[in-house]
């Protein structure tokens, strides 16, 4: 194949709408991947929050483990 050395305004037509195609459909991938991010952020929150939830919990235990018996 050989390049060419000259476009046609159709050519270039064609190739504008192909980049806009390829460039919405990247748009809606990161959309997509910023609700994931976003709910993959609120999971670890939630995980965070038991986790010192339980820690002083047990913490709790021990110390009046320690006092009263």
């Amino acid at each position: 194949m050989t390049p060419r050395e000259t476009w046609t305004d159709e050519r270039l037509d064609e190739f504008k709408a192909s980049v806009n195609q390829r460039f919405d459909e990247v748009d809606r991938r990161l959309d997509r991947m910023d609700a994931d991010i976003r709910e993959l952020r609120q999971t670890v929150e939630r995980m965070n929050m038991r986790m010192t939830t339980g820690f002083i919990a047990l913490a709790g235990l021990i110390v009046s483990g320690q006092i009263f018996f």
